[in-house]
């Protein structure tokens, strides 16, 4: 069997580290032909977040907040089966699982600063608000 094409990298020169990834392979579910009953071509890759040292710890603390629906005691899950083969199945998960991290650990973006609105704008928006009040007033109440 080939390598891992990884390290999978999340942001920079931060990846995960093959050592603490945990696969798990079955049989995919749906239809399919002769192979699909003796293959287990579905892959499960859980990553403990919780226990982690590959990650900054500010990273971490961000990971686990905006996971933490997806966490069963701080394990992440990723599956993948839309593959026949075991192998793209796997590539599929592992990239999965960094993308999610990815996500998960971006800084927050930066607060919006309330700006006002120039009194000219505003101003100028009134007048052709009233304007057009104007015509549409004149369209009405003539008697012919």
């Amino acid at each position: 069997m080939e390598r891992m094409s990884g390290p999978y990298f999340i942001r920079g020169s931060v990846s995960l580290p093959e050592a603490e990834l945990m696969w798990r392979f079955s049989r995919s579910s749906g239809p399919g032909g002769q192979h699909v009953n003796t293959s287990d071509s579905q892959v499960e890759l859980r990553f403990d977040l919780g226990r982690t040292e590959a990650l900054p710890e500010v990273w971490k603390a961000r990971a686990l907040e905006r996971l933490a629906s997806r966490l069963v005691g701080g394990v992440v899950t990723v599956r993948a089966s839309e593959h026949r083969s075991q192998w793209r199945n796997r590539e599929t998960a592992a990239v999965r699982l960094t993308a999610l991290l990815a996500e998960a650990t971006a800084p927050p973006p930066k607060p919006r600063r309330a700006t006002k609105i120039p009194r000219g704008i505003n101003e100028r928006r009134l007048r052709e608000k009233k304007a057009r009040a104007e015509t549409k007033r004149g369209r009405a109440g003539r008697d012919w």
